[in-house]
């Protein structure tokens, strides 16, 4: 079965009509009218479902922005973009540059470095990464250790397109493996070797549907994406907590944080300060919150240096 995403743009448009098939040409990470848009932002995937409540509350209180037109993929693709000028999507071309780039600390201090952008400064933090299942768990995929099993196999994002978040699972689920007192050059082979499902490039869109397809029986995701998941598609998704519950996560030292940083393109345009002046704002805090990420606002000063 496949998943029905749900739209996720800052305007609601019902009266356009969509032009997709679901297989060919539907793109899910560009959203908005790139031509009345006088805010364009790129930013990394992952927390695209708080990023669009905080550009929904940002456009009430500035509506003469006309639209804001934004992309969430893995840095690579927006990296490009960036540096080229423009994307080829299918047979369509759109040539953009951004206000405000959204992304890991690293990305963006590769941009500074190149001159993109002169600073960047800290927005939120995950907490974590659980896995996901299917709601029936037919497999009785209970932990980490049912990972071992031949019959099991694993979603993860691409080593080669989304290293970032790669590297972060992986170094997770070999912690957790340790942590429970598993061969490490077992648990490796299981886990990584043939039986591993990658994603191609957009691990968000992906884990999910590779479950709810077959092509997976698990998928190691960050815990607010396993939050989104269950919240939209309750029918089909559960997961499984490394550390704390369902509602309150509390991962162990071993379950890898990542943090996301933003920072303007150049002068930012007419709009770009004084968005990212609101991301950085008590009304965007509770809204991550909400999602399951840990905002500026909200991290101890050893957080904010991530």
């Amino acid at each position: 079965m496949a998943v029905e995403w749900p739209t996720e743009t800052v305007l609601a448009k019902e009266q356009v009509e969509p032009w997709f098939q679901a297989q060919s040409n539907y793109v899910l990470d560009f959203h908005g009218d790139p031509v009345r848009a006088k805010l364009v932002i790129f930013s990394d995937g992952n927390h695209h479902m708080a990023l669009l409540d905080a550009l929904k509350a940002f456009y009430l209180d500035h509506a003469d922005v006309g639209d804001v037109f934004y992309a969430t993929t893995p840095p690579y693709p927006i990296v490009k973009v960036l540096q080229e000028g423009s994307i080829r999507i299918g047979n369509l071309t759109l040539s953009l540059r951004p206000h405000v780039f959204i992304s890991p600390p690293r990305i963006l201090d590769r941009l500074q470095a190149e001159g993109f952008l002169p600073s960047h400064q800290l927005l939120a933090c995950n907490q974590g990464s659980v896995l996901l299942i299917r709601r029936r768990n037919s497999k009785s995929i209970r932990s980490i250790a049912d990972l071992m099993r031949r019959d099991v196999r694993l979603f993860i994002s691409n080593p080669e397109t989304e290293k970032v978040s790669y590297e972060g699972y992986r170094q997770t689920l070999e912690g957790m493996a340790r942590r429970q007192g598993l061969d490490a050059a077992a648990f490796n082979t299981a886990v990584f070797g043939e039986t591993a499902v990658c994603g191609q490039c957009i691990h968000h869109r992906e884990a999910p549907e590779a479950l709810a397809e077959g092509r997976a029986d698990a998928a190691i995701v960050y815990y607010h994406l396993a939050l989104r998941y269950t919240r939209i598609f309750p029918e089909l998704f559960d997961f499984i907590p490394l550390g704390g519950t369902k509602e309150l996560p509390q991962p162990y030292p071993e379950n890898k944080i990542a943090a996301t940083h933003l920072g303007l393109i150049d002068d930012g345009g007419p709009w770009g300060r004084h968005f990212t002046e609101f991301m950085q704002s008590r009304t965007v805090a509770d809204l991550y919150a909400a999602h399951g990420l840990r905002h500026a606002l909200d991290l101890t000063p050893t957080g904010s240096s991530l």
